[in-house]
């Protein structure tokens, strides 16, 4: 049993003793030093509804070089994340199709060892078939089209069956979607939240019918809004002194203008996925005063970096969509100050050191960023003066919670009905109803440390952020009640020195 004295409640401040019964011993991962029973002080910690992510790239089936289920969800619950959403451009794609193991190269070796013939099968299986228990809990996303190629839009009835079943039955007038769920009862657990190509935009000829499909399951569409056929990095003064091809900020806006004429036209739930122009913006600002369907995100790395940073971090600094102007930037800051924002994500994109070594023209988009987002978002909002600590955590947690259909954990509300009114009330995670559905993530805002990429639980080290010294961490993360990860230390004051790598 862990008990935490003197944590504060996230929202109303109130600074209660929080009691935690039980480890999670098959997912237990605690780091060197770290407690994970008895009594601490916890004046500089606060509790919180456990962070959730709607964009992480695991490349489990088929790159695993570049991370597994296992160590991208380490990296997630290192960073504070109880819960999710992993994008759908694996090897194989995970469309929903089965496909003949036997004839697949990419990815082909893992579902063929496991016994399977598609991937949303593999990753809603994934513990059962690996024996392994995992220290996070995840949902999946559908392609919007066959393969990810573009052409022909997936197919409900081949994925139907991997959804909730309450969302299926309560939004679907599908007859055949209904009866093609699983009866296995694996669906529950890790269902189908959305449809998306992430990594490239919804190709026009199947637009349409992907947001007919998106009304029917009641799945929302996550848009990558940005398409562009050349260029490498942001159009600008950088790609011109370095001589590469450069990327115009309105292959954005396009998509997004695009998109909210479809919103408007069919009513279908449009999630613009890691806005970073101003432009763009804009454009969201408008939809939603209109009261359209539209709700957008943006990444810690379009808060904190703009394209002159390049010449500094080089291909660690290098995603899709690229990283804009200082203006941009900026804009991105405001968006999330006035609203516009609705949820952080980090779009957590592991590649190996020898793609990232490729040069800044030929390397891969994509960086990390599950355990240090919280520091990096607090670092430029909160300390910037942007928003409130309380601010961030909507954006990191509850907003993302119910873009995926979960009920966000009340801590006052726990507290309201499984404490007694005392001059300081404890919260017994093992009295309360539905211990199960109780997840939280403590932080430690005063928290003073340095990104170590070398020591991240992620295969990836690629990060602009190595070496940043931020203030503010998770702690402790934990599902169902129970712990399942910990950096606590036997004294707080122990992680206070700035000048120390934790």
């Amino acid at each position: 049993m862990l008990t935490i004295h003197d944590i504060a409640v996230w929202d109303t401040g109130e600074r209660i003793d929080l009691v935690v019964p039980e480890i999670d011993k098959q997912r237990l991962l605690a780091e060197p030093g770290a407690i994970v029973s008895g009594d601490i002080d916890g004046s500089s910690l606060t509790v919180a509804p456990g962070l959730t992510d709607p964009h992480v790239h695991f490349r489990d089936p088929g790159q695993l070089d570049k991370e597994t289920m296992v160590s991208g969800s380490q990296a997630a619950a290192a960073g504070g994340y109880t819960r999710v959403l992993i994008m759908p451009n694996t090897l194989p794609a995970a469309d929903g199709r089965d496909i003949n193991v036997q004839d697949a190269v990419d990815g082909g070796k893992e579902l063929k060892e496991v016994g399977v013939h598609n991937t949303l099968d593999y990753l809603q299986r994934y513990e059962q078939l690996h024996d392994v228990k995992l220290p996070i809990r995840y949902d999946l996303s559908v392609c919007a089209s066959l393969g990810r190629a573009g052409k022909v839009p997936t197919r409900p009835a081949d994925y139907v069956r991997f959804m909730d079943s309450s969302i299926t039955t309560s939004r679907s007038d599908n007859t055949d979607a209904k009866t093609s769920r699983s009866p296995d009862g694996l669906v529950a657990e890790h269902p189908l939240r959305a449809i998306t190509d992430d990594g490239s935009a919804i190709t026009n000829e199947i637009l349409d019918a992907v947001l007919v499909d998106s009304k029917v399951t009641g799945l929302p569409v996550l848009e990558h809004c940005e398409h562009h056929d050349y260029g490498a990095i942001n159009d600008g003064e950088v790609s011109r002194k370095l001589g590469i091809a450069g990327i115009p900020a309105e292959t954005e806006l396009a998509i997004v203008n695009r998109d909210i004429e479809a919103a408007r036209r069919t009513g279908a739930h449009i999630h613009f996925q890691h806005v970073s122009t101003a432009g763009a913006f804009d454009a969201v600002r408008k939809a939603k005063a209109e009261g359209l369907p539209i709700t957008c995100e943006t990444a810690p790395h379009y808060l904190a970096l703009y394209d002159e940073d390049i010449l500094k971090y080089g291909a660690m600094a290098k995603m899709n969509p690229p990283l804009r102007s200082e203006a941009d930037r900026r804009a991105t800051v405001a968006a999330i100050a006035d609203g516009t924002v609705d949820m952080i994500a980090t779009d957590h994109a592991p590649h190996t050191a020898a793609e990232k070594a490729a040069g800044l023209a030929d390397a891969p988009n994509g960086i990390i960023g599950l355990e240090c987002a919280y520091g990096v978002c607090r670092k430029v909002l909160v300390e910037g003066g942007a928003i409130s600590d309380e601010r961030l955590i909507e954006l990191m947690a509850l907003a993302p919670e119910r873009l995926m259909g979960h009920t966000p954990t009340d801590v006052a509300m726990l507290l309201n009905t499984s404490s007694k009114c005392a001059t300081k009330r404890m919260l017994d995670l093992s009295n309360v109803e539905h211990p199960e559905n109780v997840d939280l993530t403590l932080i430690d805002t005063h928290n003073q440390w340095t990104v170590d990429s070398a020591k991240f639980h992620s295969k990836g080290r690629n990060t602009p952020f190595d070496g940043w010294k931020l203030t503010g961490r998770p702690m402790a993360t934990i599902i169902g009640s129970k712990l399942v990860f910990s950096r606590l230390p036997h004294s707080l004051g122990d992680v206070r020195d700035s000048s120390m790598t934790v």
